[in-house]
């Protein structure tokens, strides 16, 4: 019963954090659209303030809005009865694991397993940076300055 109240306690915790995102996220894309209809001052580093400003904003609104993505997807694992459970290997997610990261979906292992295999990054749209060679076939040879061939004539 004592993971039966955590997950209510999960539970009331991702209502309470969505609703906090869903607020932010309003007023963060209130003031982005403020920003952009207001007028320019014609000052170049308050241009360039406002810019970096505006970035910030758009970045910080980017975050929370995948964080709420994630929230949502929790909400509605909690209703089909498969929260807490591995999507991996189907065990019971450690409660303190839950309390760390709540909307995880994976077990320790199984992230573990998927972030060495690139499982994660391959599922992610991230790219095998181990295995990117620019299109060469991988060398590991020696490279002496001597063996460059440079046109300085441009």
């Amino acid at each position: 019963m004592a993971r039966q109240d955590a997950l209510l306690r999960l539970h009331q915790n991702l209502i309470a954090r969505r609703t906090e995102l869903r607020k932010r996220l309003g007023l963060e894309l209130e003031e982005l659209a403020h920003i952009k209809h207001s007028s320019a001052s014609g000052d170049p580093a308050d241009a360039a303030f406002d810019a970096s400003g505006e970035e910030i904003s758009s970045a910080i609104a980017e975050l929370e809005a995948k964080e709420l993505a994630q929230i949502e997807r929790a909400l509605r694992r909690l209703k089909a009865g498969t929260y807490g459970k591995c999507e991996v290997c189907s065990i019971k997610i450690p409660v303190a694991r839950l309390n760390a990261l709540p909307f995880s979906t994976l077990c320790v292992p199984c992230q573990r397993e998927t972030e060495l295999d690139g499982g994660w990054a391959a599922d992610h749209g991230g790219a095998d940076w181990g295995r990117i060679t620019d299109g060469y076939p991988r060398d590991d040879r020696d490279v002496n300055i001597s063996d460059l061939e440079i046109d300085l004539s441009k």
